[in-house]
């Protein structure tokens, strides 16, 4: 090769190289599209997963093993019920509307935190019927607009802008958007320190993966009148279980809006990245060490096709009919859930709101890299914009239906998240009723009941951890909420590779884990908003005090029994309860207006599972934020503004706007229209089976009937025949 064709081949390598860099260290502009479609754009559509958005197209297709899962034309969709989300037409509607508003065209610096249906007022909800014309369609705006919050209400029909405020009361800001938490991500590789201190713990920049941590609030002076993240980052070298190779010590703070880097924190240079030696969760790679198959495959099937149907957002199964949607926020809404009374044929109201309204998962370690880890998982990053596609015959059986998201980039684009929800039957073997005779009275009766029960399921990636969140309705009329938890520990790096090395006095804050990897202690708290509507809005808070009542002397051998005390709740003080197992208690919800035939008033009760509460000091300023997880029930007066349990604006906030807040201003409930709060809690010490994947735990609550029927409402249910069921082909034996 002579000298000039070798200049050549050398500048034609050094370009090509540094495309490939320029490439792979800075995102792709957003696709100029009219919506965005998370099947081709889903690096756009996760958040805190990774460092760097897909660059490669994620194809995803929808399954079509049923008529129930055939592909919809989003862009076609109109709204049919009052409560339906926003359509594509009517994001793109909104998005022209605010172009031409003064506030944004006065401004590029804008981005719009979140667009969603304003529901029109509870009151005409309920009077609308099916047939009537829709109610007017308007959109609930969140912008922020050169740091400034701005709450607008875009009325659809006539394109106005109205309800203009500004400002928060809580000191907080809005729900980061998916631009908001990818921009951040590069800042830290503009820095000079950041790359050095990379480079000297030999970690190449290529194998980075890094994530947006919220930072909390704690009143120093850096966070005054500015929105900032913490960045920490992790090697990807050899796994694609980067969690399990932190690079310890390293936080990078940075201001989200000017894009720069505020302050770094470096103080685990000691500390080595752990090896990452088969952390690798896929399939792919395990099987390579020898399939575990346990069981044979084992499938649900249904010759006549499911017993639900969807008609857009409404829902009817067996005795039940609802109104489900996505939210970015919340994730799965329930509304209008009705079940059907056996012995009227009506339907009757149960619920007409239900959604999870806020996480907590605080971190129990208090130094300096891992203090702020308080995350407030709805508010600060978006629920429903971390649900990630399900995947069809693991996530969702073979019988399911599959339900999109529609949500909108900081732009307003709309974009769709496909396979959001999921809906199926299950039927898992248990029994719904049961009595058999026995010998002794000569009567020959066994009667029983097979339990087969409806299922919404979202579940949500948020970063590591993934949130499968459940709700199942059963025909005898209970409800039950589900969280299980799964996904992969946030771990900590450590010097230690085995327990002997540690001395006795040392705090680790969890469990090691695995050489040079800590498991660090954190809980997880669930709060579900629950419009109860019994029978109608105006409905009591009873609790049903369970005491030991002692017999007199000569009344009876027992020497004591229990008895049931019923306490009507007056106001909302009285409804502030921490569970106690000693100090048992029923906690029903009912309609004083509306009696059985023997005169019990009607209602539903709250039925706790396992739950965990925290034990923070309520001065403590991650509490303090999320003082909603002071008590485990509250009951509110519903208030429209009241719907998210840390806030309006949680990002930052301080604790001034948080349901705590509200319920301590003690208003009337009894007899009135009342929002029941319930939450799920999680204490979590890893232990080495979480390592490198964690088996899903679960915990739920239960809404269950209580008076509300005359009598077991799925009493005149059959049994199974065997005519009835399908007969499979049985596997061929060898």
């Amino acid at each position: 090769m002579d000298a000039r064709n070798l200049l050549r081949f050398l500048v034609l390598s050094i370009s090509v190289a540094l495309v490939l860099l320029i490439s792979w260290v800075h995102l792709p502009s957003l696709p100029n599209k009219e919506f965005l479609d998370c099947n081709l754009y889903s690096g756009w559509c996760t958040s805190k997963n990774r460092f760097h958005s897909s660059t490669k197209p994620n194809l995803i297709k929808k399954p079509s093993f049923s008529k129930h899962n055939q592909q919809k034309q989003h862009e076609l969709d109109v709204p049919h019920h009052p409560l339906d989300p926003l359509t594509i037409q009517e994001f793109n509607k909104v998005q022209t509307i605010l172009s031409t508003h003064p506030l944004f065209k006065s401004s590029s610096s804008h981005s719009l935190n979140s667009i969603a249906l304003e529901e029109p007022e509870k009151e005409l909800v309920l009077k609308w019927k099916k047939g009537d014309p829709l109610l007017p369609r308007k959109a609930s705006v969140i912008a922020l607009v050169k740091g400034v919050i701005y709450t607008l209400t875009v009325d659809l029909s006539t394109s106005q802008v109205t309800n203009l405020q500004t400002g928060s009361a809580s000191g907080g800001y809005p729900t980061m958007t998916i631009e908001d938490m990818v921009g951040v991500l590069d800042v830290p590789l503009k820095n000079i320190e950041f790359n050095r201190t990379i480079t000297q713990r030999g970690v190449n920049i290529a194998d980075l993966a890094c994530l947006p941590i919220s930072s909390g609030w704690y009143g120093t002076p850096v966070e005054e009148n500015r929105r900032l993240i913490k960045v920490q980052c992790y090697s990807r070298k050899g796994t694609v279980n980067f969690y399990m190779k932190p690079i310890e010590g390293l936080t990078v703070l940075v201001d989200m809006d000017r894009k720069e880097v505020v302050a770094i924190s470096d103080n685990g240079q000691n500390i080595p990245v752990a090896n990452g030696i088969d952390t690798d969760y896929r399939y792919s790679i395990q099987k390579l060490n020898g399939e575990l198959r346990l069981v044979n495959p084992i499938s649900l099937e249904q010759p006549k096709g499911p017993s639900f149907t969807i008609d857009g957002h409404l829902v009817k199964w067996a005795n039940w009919e609802f109104h489900l949607k996505a939210d970015p926020r919340a994730g799965i809404i329930i509304s209008q859930a009705k079940v059907r009374d056996p012995d009227t044929s009506k339907l009757r109201n149960v619920i007409y709101k239900g959604f999870t309204s806020e996480l907590f998962v605080p971190y129990m370690d208090p130094t300096d890299g891992w203090y702020f880890k308080t995350y407030m998982d709805a508010g600060e990053y978006g629920f429903g914009l971390q649900a990630m596609p399900l995947d069809p015959l693991n996530d969702c059986p073979r019988n399911a239906y599959y339900m999109d998201g529609v949500f909108t980039s900081a732009d307003g684009t709309p974009y769709v998240q496909p396979n959001m929800i999921c809906i199926f039957e299950s039927y898992a073997g248990d029994i719904a009723w049961r009595h058999a005779e026995c010998p002794i009275t000569d009567m020959k009766i066994t009667e029983v009941r097979p339990k087969v029960t409806l299922v919404v399921r979202m579940a949500a990636a948020v970063a590591n951890y993934d949130y499968i969140m459940d709700w199942e309705f059963q025909m005898d009329g209970l409800i039950r909420a589900k969280v299980g938890l799964s996904g992969i520990l946030m771990v900590k790096g450590t010097t230690y590779d085995n327990i002997n090395q540690i001395p006795d006095q040392e705090d680790l804050y969890g469990t090691l884990l695995s050489e040079n990897i800590i498991g660090v202690i954190h809980d997880h708290f669930i709060t579900y908003y629950l419009d109860m509507d019994i029978d109608g809005s105006d409905n009591s808070f009873v609790k049903v005090n369970i005491k030991k009542q002692e017999t007199s002397p000569g009344e009876s051998p027992r020497k004591s029994y229990l008895k049931a005390v019923r306490n009507v709740a007056k106001t909302e003080k009285e409804a502030q309860i921490r569970l106690k197992l000693y100090d048992p208690s029923e906690f029903h919800v009912v309609n004083p207006f509306k009696k059985t035939r023997v005169g019990n008033p009607v209602g539903y009760k709250l039925v706790p599972g396992a739950t965990a509460a925290s034990l923070l000091d309520h001065e403590d300023p991650p509490q303090k934020r999320a003082a909603f997880t002071n008590n485990q029930i509250w009951v509110t007066p519903y208030n429209k503004s009241e719907q998210w349990a840390g806030g309006l604006y949680v990002y930052q906030s301080r604790g001034d706007d948080t349901l705590q807040v509200w319920s301590n201003r003690d208003r009337p409930i009894e007899n009135k229209d009342i929002v029941l709060w319930y939450t799920v809690g999680f204490h979590h010490i890893p232990c080495q089976e979480d390592y490198p994947i964690m088996p899903t735990v679960s915990s739920s609550f239960d809404l269950k009937p209580v008076n509300f029927f005359e009598r077991n409402p799925i009493l005149r249910m059959p049994p199974n025949f065997e005519d009835d069921l399908p007969v499979c082909k049985a596997h061929d034996s060898a």
